[in-house]
């Protein structure tokens, strides 16, 4: 979840008043000391989705994302779905997509998130050229799994290895492409690549020292336990 200044400083304003943005602090600051959890879900959606005139749409895909990362993805698709008809500038209508794909694909849905890639590409590779490099592995972690859900493998892991370079002591993107790579190995039933990729991403994790967060190494190692399992 991003920070309040984060949120603004990467073009996604509140669209009301004081009110909001209160709102909106309250609720991270809960996010901050107790992370992903389904407390913090339902407080986001009461205070500035489920209950609001018009809900901007980058809290309804930030919730997405926030019960994607609790494996609710049919919960996640239901908030996405509020979006399909609604006008989105460019950088909200990306990180729907990202968001849309994972959704798709953990839901066993491939032949649809081919389809929503498909329809999207062009968009997403041209926006992808504009945006953070993290947010450009937001989205080849979100292809990959498209991939991993029609069973493409090799395919999948290609797309990782899209020239990431690894960014200080505090790199959860660079975490997140080793632990996808579990992911895939595991899905796959590859327990040579399951084995490699596991002492990759766990080394990883060893390595990084300034979370934002107390609760971040132990979520991160939770994580990467539930990828060898094929759960993400």
């Amino acid at each position: 979840m991003l920070s309040p200044a984060e949120r603004k400083k990467m073009g996604f304003p509140l669209l009301a008043g004081n009110t909001e943005i209160k709102k909106y602090g309250d609720v991270y600051f809960e996010f901050a000391n107790n992370g992903y959890c389904k407390e913090v879900c339902e407080n986001y959606a009461d205070a500035l989705i489920d209950n609001a005139k018009k809900p901007a749409p980058f809290d309804i895909i930030q919730l997405a994302s926030m019960y994607d990362r609790m494996h609710d993805s049919k919960m996640a698709l239901f908030y996405l779905e509020m979006l399909t008809e609604k006008k989105m500038n460019s950088d909200e209508r990306f990180e729907y997509c990202i968001e849309m794909l994972k959704t798709l694909s953990k839901l066993g849905r491939w032949r649809d998130a081919e389809d929503f890639r498909t329809y999207n590409i062009n968009f997403m590779q041209k926006h992808s050229e504009k945006v953070t490099l993290q947010r450009k592995a937001k989205l080849y972690m979100a292809l990959a799994l498209t991939d991993c859900a029609a069973k493409k493998y090799s395919q999948a892991l290609k797309l990782l290895k899209f020239g990431y370079k690894p960014r200080g002591k505090n790199d959860t993107t660079l975490l997140e492409i080793f632990i996808t790579v579990v992911y895939i190995f595991a899905r796959a039933g590859d327990k040579d690549g399951l084995e490699g990729a596991l002492g990759n991403a766990e080394s990883c994790l060893n390595l990084l020292r300034d979370f934002d967060f107390l609760w971040q190494p132990d979520y991160y190692s939770k994580r990467i336990r539930e990828a060898a399992e094929g759960i993400l």
